[in-house]
């Protein structure tokens, strides 16, 4: 899960602005946030690390945060950020150009240019989310990248909505996480900041083939869990509407070990699962629980219950509720 690794709160007023800016110039891309109201300043942290992706959630009062080229030279780890505002406004200057996040937006800058950050434009505070990754991993010229640097970019749908959706949900989700997680989260992460970079430069044939699968992976799977209600999902329904072959997507789930069809019902067996244990649709019948889920006859979602979890799901609903009084 994110750790708290700043809390304004925990020091004296005077003490907040320096002790966060002391955190900042010796952060593996050193940089200097400075406040007009330093008295007054409010800040509070969290911090993800999934090995290859770093992801850092920040409120703060009105504040700046820059890079200058003294601090570049200090050490420079060649990371490509991408940062979007969960609440608030956030000003990004880079390369010439810049660009303010008041929506579903979000924006790139690089460590190894100079840049400006600014939270906030009023008196309240700004939350944001920020990730990133080193450029090596991205498969792409730096000057290519450039082109992309300080500018607004679209969150709300496509390839970049997935993005934003992505780094949105680490900030509330990643208590489920396991430590054995993380690494394979990161993959997600770095996939996806790489097709986001390639959408951008229309540069898809620079992307390798593996992050292209996983990607795409991810987005079926991310469309399968949305349908999972619907009885009438099917690997042929999901073949197209993601304009694919039916062989291809089998062959995109062999990968995994497992077939399309067993994906989407370990998803809806778990969906259900998690109803039957929760004691506030312990009134829902369980033929209701499971045509939630997109099980068409109570039978087949029995007998498919009991395989899974070596109980039936009335059993199973019994011992959930037993364990709670």
């Amino acid at each position: 899960m994110m750790q708290v690794v700043f809390r304004a709160e925990d020091l004296p007023a005077q003490d907040r602005l320096s002790s966060l800016n002391e955190i900042f110039v010796n952060s593996e891309h050193p940089m200097r946030v400075v406040s007009a109201e330093p008295d007054e300043f409010l800040a509070t942290a969290r911090m993800l690390d999934l090995a290859e992706v770093d992801v850092v959630e920040l409120t703060c009062s009105p504040s700046e945060v820059v890079r200058t080229p003294r601090l570049i030279r200090q050490h420079d780890p060649e990371l490509l950020c991408v940062i979007t505002a969960l609440s608030g406004d956030i000003m990004v200057s880079q390369a010439g150009r810049e660009t303010v996040l008041t929506g579903q937006e979000f924006a790139m800058y690089d460590s190894s240019t100079p840049f400006r950050l600014g939270f906030g434009t009023g008196a309240g505070p700004v939350t944001m989310v920020r990730a990133h990754l080193p450029r090596e991993f991205l498969g792409v010229p730096v000057g290519r990248i450039e082109r992309l640097l300080g500018r607004s970019l679209p969150g709300a749908t496509g390839v970049g909505g997935l993005l934003r959706q992505f780094l949105t949900s680490t900030t509330t989700c990643s208590a489920d996480y396991r430590p054995t997680d993380l690494p394979r989260v990161g993959t997600v992460a770095r996939d996806l900041m790489t097709a986001v970079v390639a959408h951008h430069l229309d540069a898809e044939g620079t992307v390798p083939d593996d992050s292209r699968r996983r990607t795409l992976l991810m987005r079926i799977e991310t469309f399968i869990q949305q349908q999972l209600p619907d009885p009438r999902l099917t690997p042929g329904t999901v073949a197209a509407a993601h304009h694919i072959s039916l062989s291809y997507l089998h062959r995109l789930f062999a990968a995994r070990d497992t077939t399309v069809a067993a994906w989407i019902r370990h998803q809806r067996l778990e969906r259900a699962r998690r109803d039957l244990a929760d004691q506030a649709l312990r009134d829902v019948p369980v033929h209701q629980i499971a045509a939630r889920w997109g099980f068409k006859d109570h039978p087949t979602f029995t007998r498919a219950f009991r395989a899974a979890y070596g109980a039936s799901p009335s059993d199973y609903r019994s011992v959930a509720d037993a364990a709670v009084v």
